[in-house]
């Protein structure tokens, strides 16, 4: 009997204990590599201030300014789902929902706090903490230090040995998915 592959993202969040620690820097850096790899990648980037991705004027702007709960607008090349909050609360369970299945990993950028594995990034003149300490969802930390941790650590300029470590955890997940 052919064992059934469940396809589901893995999910990992890139996290700091503080702004400008360079998450989206790492994140640019990480996605082409793992695209090399074979992987399909998505992202979800959490932003602390109020942002629209959409002009004011166009169709699709004043259709969500009429009071749409959702606006998909699209073509052959790209799709943006503009989902209002109405309850002013984020659901990031939910939003994983959103993301397509075909996705391999799931990069979510920010929000520390998730119940998500994360890797932290440190850095010297930035960094007033160490996250992993605190946190067992950390599963590994990307530093421009030496840091003496119990969990798997990266030179921040060592895209390669992360990129290796991410594909490896992608595989462990799979296998526990389709094992579980």
């Amino acid at each position: 009997m052919k064992q059934k592959i469940i396809k589901s993202p893995c999910v990992i969040g890139v996290c700091a204990a503080n702004s400008g620690s360079g998450k989206t820097t790492l994140i640019e850096k990480l996605i082409p590599q793992l695209i090399k790899k074979g992987l399909v990648v998505s992202v979800i980037k959490h932003a602390h201030h109020k942002f629209d991705i959409d002009t004011p004027g166009k169709d699709s702007f004043r259709i969500r300014e009429a009071g749409a709960y959702q606006t998909l607008i699209f073509n052959n090349h790209r799709s943006a789902l503009i989902t209002e909050n109405v309850k002013n609360i984020f659901n990031i369970d939910q939003a994983i929902t959103q993301i397509s299945s075909d996705t391999d990993i799931i990069l979510i950028e920010g929000l520390k706090d998730m119940n998500y594995p994360k890797i932290e990034v440190h850095r010297k003149d930035i960094s007033n903490k160490i996250l992993c300490e605190k946190d067992s969802n950390i599963i590994a930390i990307i530093s421009d230090l030496f840091l003496d941790v119990r969990i798997p650590s990266f030179d921040l300029n060592d895209i390669s040995s992360i990129v290796d470590f991410i594909v490896q955890y992608i595989n462990s997940y799979r296998t526990k998915k389709n094992n579980g």
